[in-house]
Parts: C-alpha cells; sequence; structure tokens
C-alpha cells in the first residue's frame, strides 16, 4: 500500500552535519563544472556542433556545462520517438508508471544536496531557496504519483438495472514541457512528470540557462526504470523548436511556465488546428504576477514586515509569486515601511554558495540591464528608499530596492519586473486596499496581514489570486497542501501540486455495456 502523501521537510541548517553534507555537495558539483551534455532522443546520446553555454550568474566567467542544442529535424526526430514510446508507456499498468515516479523521488531524495548544489551554480540560489526547490520537486514526484493511482479506475457513475457505465481517464498522446529557470528543479520535474505518469510522452525543452540541472533529472528518471522516448530531452531555441513543436500537429499538449508575452503567444499558436491535426491541443499555461501584501491597521507589524522581506527578496525576487507590491494602510504605512527598510538594509546580498548569503544574483545580463531600467523609471514614478545600484562585474548582483509613495497605476506597480524590487503605496481602508490588489492584469497570488477577521474574510471573497494567504508572506506554496496557479494573465490556473493537475493531460471516457 502506498503511504499517506506528506511534503518532504525542508534541510535544517542550523544542524552542522546538514552542512557539512551539503558543503560536501557544493565540493562534488565543483568538480563537474565545465563539462558537455548531450541531447537524449529515444534513449539515445545525440550530440551536435551548435552548444548552449551555461554559466554561473555569480561568476560569470565559470561555466557550469556546455549543452548539445536541437535543431527542427532533432525536435522532429523527438517526435518520432515519443510517437513510438507512447504505445507502449501508455499501456503500462498506471500503478507501474506511478513507481518509476516513486523510485525517482527516493533517488532524488539521496541527492538532494547535490541538485540544490546544482542550482546554486547554475542559477545562483542560496542554500535555503535551492533546498526549498529539491525539496518540491521531490513533492511533485510523490504526488502526482499517487494521484494516478487514485485515478488509475476513473470515478464512480450511476448504471441503470440493464446496464454498467464505466468512466475512465486516458492518456492524450505526445505533449510538450516548456520549463523555466527560476525553478530549474521543481516546476521542471512537475510539468514532466505530472503528464508522464498520466501515461503521456513528452519532449522537455527546458530553459536555456537551466540545460544542466535537467539533464541530471533525466538521469535520475532512467536510473529509475523509465523506458527510453518516453521523455526526450531537447534543449534549444524557443524561435525554432519551440515555435515548431507548439504547431506541431501531432503535439496534443503543451505545459509551459514562463513571462506572460511568450505564454500568450503559445495559447494562440495552440489554438489553431493545423493540416493534419485532428484535435484540439490543450495547454497548461503559467505566466506570472504582480503579486500584492495587504498591510491592515490591525496587523502585527513585524510579521508584516518579515514576511513582505522574504516575498519580496527570496530568490532575488526571480519568482512568479514575488510580493512586488506592498498596499499599507495609511495608520501603519510608514512604521511599516521603516520595518522593511530596516530589514532589507541588513540582508547580505553575495555569492549563494556562501552560508551568509542571503540573496544572490540575478540569472543574467538582460535580466540585470532589464531590472536596472525598471530602477530608473521608478526614480521618476516614486520615492527610492534603498538600494536600487547593481554590480555585474563578477556576477550580476542588485542591492535589494524599495520605492516609497507609488502611484498604484505607474509601472513599477503594474509591470511585471522579475527582480528584487518592492514599491509601497498606501490606502484608506480595507476596501481601497482591496482595490489596489486587484488593480493589475494578473492574479497569482497575494497576501493579507490583520487580525481582523472580518477583514480576512472580505479579502477571501474579494482579492482575485489563484493562491491567497492570511498572515503569511505570498510565496512558497507547498504541492498538495496549496495547488498553485493564478486568474487572470497569470495563466490557465491549472493548479500545479493539486488534486485536478493531472486531468489536464488525459481524456475522460464513457463507456456503456448494455445487458
Amino acid at each position: 500500500m502506498v503511504v499517506p502523501y506528506t511534503h518532504e521537510p525542508f534541510t535544517n541548517f542550523q544542524d552542522s552535519s546538514n552542512r557539512a553534507e551539503y558543503e560536501a555537495a557544493l565540493q562534488l558539483v565543483k568538480n563537474e563544472l565545465g563539462k558537455e551534455y548531450p541531447l537524449i532522443i529515444g534513449g539515445e546520446r545525440v550530440t551536435t556542433e551548435e552548444k548552449l553555454v551555461s554559466v554561473n550568474p555569480a561568476d560569470k566567467n565559470e561555466v557550469v556545462g556546455t549543452v548539445s542544442k536541437a535543431n527542427q529535424a532533432l525536435a522532429e526526430q523527438a517526435m518520432e520517438k515519443a510517437q513510438e514510446a507512447f504505445k507502449v508507456w501508455s499501456g503500462w499498468d498506471p500503478e507501474a508508471r506511478a513507481n518509476v515516479l516513486f523510485r525517482a523521488a527516493a533517488i532524488a531524495r539521496r541527492r538532494k544536496h547535490e541538485f540544490s548544489a546544482w542550482m546554486a551554480y547554475e542559477i545562483g540560489k542560496t542554500r535555503k531557496e535551492a533546498d526549498a526547490d529539491s525539496a518540491e520537486a521531490i513533492d511533485f514526484l510523490e504526488y502526482y504519483a499517487r494521484q494516478m493511482v487514485e485515478l488509475k479506475d476513473g470515478e464512480a457513475i450511476n448504471s441503470r438495472w440493464f446496464e454498467h457505465n464505466q468512466y475512465t481517464y486516458q492518456p492524450l498522446g505526445v505533449g510538450l514541457t516548456i520549463s523555466p529557470w527560476n525553478l530549474p528543479f521543481a516546476i521542471m520535474a512537475g510539468t514532466t512528470v505530472g503528464p508522464m505518469v498520466a501515461g503521456n510522452t513528452i519532449l522537455l525543452k527546458p530553459a536555456s540557462l537551466t540545460p544542466v540541472i535537467t539533464y541530471k533529472f533525466l538521469e535520475v528518471l532512467e536510473e529509475a526504470g523509465m523506458p527510453a522516448g518516453v521523455v526526450n530531452y531537447i534543449p534549444g531555441s524557443g524561435r525554432e523548436i519551440g515555435d515548431y513543436l507548439v504547431e506541431h500537429p501531432k503535439t496534443r499538449f503543451v505545459n509551459f511556465t514562463g513571462s506572460k508575452e511568450v505564454g500568450i503567444g503559445i495559447y494562440e499558436k495552440a489554438a489553431k488546428v493545423q493540416p493534419g491535426q485532428n484535435f484540439l491541443k490543450k495547454t497548461a499555461i503559467e505566466m506570472g504576477g504582480k503579486d500584492t501584501i495587504i498591510v491592515d491597521n490591525e496587523a502585527d507589524l513585524d510579521l508584516a514586515a518579515e514576511s513582505i522581506v522574504q516575498s519580496a527578496y527570496g530568490f532575488s525576487g526571480q519568482k512568479c509569486s514575488a510580493c512586488s507590491r506592498v498596499v499599507a494602510h495609511e495608520d501603519v504605512y510608514e512604521e511599516v515601511l521603516k520595518k522593511v527598510t530596516k530589514m532589507t538594509e541588513e540582508l547580505a546580498v553575495g555569492n549563494p554558495v556562501d552560508e551568509a548569503t542571503y540573496m544572490g544574483p540575478v540569472c543574467e545580463q538582460s535580466a540585470y540591464e532589464k531590472i536596472l531600467d525598471y530602477v530608473e523609471i521608478g526614480k521618476n514614478e516614486a520615492r527610492l528608499v534603498t538600494g536600487g545600484s547593481g554590480n555585474n562585474e563578477k556576477g550580476y548582483f542588485i542591492q535589494p530596492t524599495i520605492f516609497a509613495d507609488a502611484d498604484p497605476n505607474a509601472r513599477i506597480m503594474q509591470e511585471e519586473i522579475f527582480g528584487p524590487v518592492v514599491a509601497f503605496t498606501k490606502a484608506k481602508d480595507i476596501q481601497e486596499m482591496i482595490d489596489i490588489a486587484n488593480n493589475t492584469d494578473y492574479g497569482l497570488t497575494g497576501s493579507i496581514i490583520s487580525n481582523n477577521r472580518a477583514h480576512l474574510e472580505k479579502a477571501r471573497r474579494e482579492f482575485h489570486v489563484g493562491n491567497l494567504y492570511f498572515n503569511r508572506g505570498c510565496t512558497a506554496a507547498i504541492v498538495g497542501y496549496q495547488p498553485f496557479g493564478g486568474f487572470k494573465l497569470s495563466g490557465t490556473d491549472s493548479k500545479a501540486g493539486g488534486p485536478g493537475y493531472i486531468l489536464h493531460f488525459m481524456d475522460p471516457k464513457t463507456v456503456c455495456d448494455q445487458f
């Protein structure tokens, strides 16, 4: 019997033995830096002349790995191999498919610190952020395996005396997963194994910034018993192979996490029925947020400040759930701003492999430039309180930044910056605070800090986000506990880590047997 699901615990780095194990993993990974990695198509390693070069954003002269890059011909080859594998994999007993995920979870758990260390080097995650990412990846493996076991016999429906009706689920076929760089293990793994355990086969195009961690995960799936061709590893250009596969007449679904602009484009392309296509593609799309923490005048202000700092600056604000807006009641606005500023100015910014570092670099040069451009915009729209400077001499470091007295309609209050920048505005009452929180194109996460139960209940009804939190930060959803996904232009609200997630990648079928 499968034991009940519980999420993977976070590592206590106060424990000296845990610290020593993590330091050993950092050294292990450091010794592996600079290697070359092939594509994996139909279980075969394929090397190409054109490469992706993954670099350490904390030390841009350090190459993490060099990865072969797929073109359209290889993408087509991967599609063919995935079609072949689907004929076999879809026929596996669902519990047998789930067992591959359970075994993969056990392997990943044993290598947890190693995966975290890869994220420290490849995308600049501090040990706390990397550990949470690794734990979430393990959670997805465990949770979706159990989902499949629960769904394998379908759902109960009614039958009349002369018939037997059955309602079951069947896999779709070959799907495309386009994973992001900011949670390069957790989201990449979840968006791959959810549809995979449902019986589909996957074309996995990882983010160009984090292809090495993805390759390492493919090794885990192979060791766990995944047959060749079930997941095909094809890093490459979004324009060359991403669009090609989104529009491919044999692609049954697209599972995407990334920017609003790219996500909308994928949604449009997937909607068009191509010549030779006799089905409508399904999409599961998550596109980001402009997330708000409301601070009521009946709030624990120390809790509010702690929640804002943690949600705004964890992983340098490079989360779709990050707090980038604070709407505080005018009675407590200045005090909250003062507390957050003090805490922010005490944060240690530096190399994420160092134990004392709270916030590492941003992901690459273009992001560094974009964030600092928004800082300049913010200087014309609001009052710069702290931060606002960067240093890219060695890596892509930006000081955590606070703007105050921002107009709710200012660009820094409306557009996703995806960096360590948070803007404050004030409001006169709970209604105005909720109205401001709702006035963006996004609806992913939000939080309200208040000891007024009536205000919390009003937010429950009127704060329009997919994930709303009371008296805590607006980040760190846990698989199976807080299913994750958003409203409006935050995506299709497919609720990753939730009870209905893998249903997006299956077709329900009714069979009526009359006697």
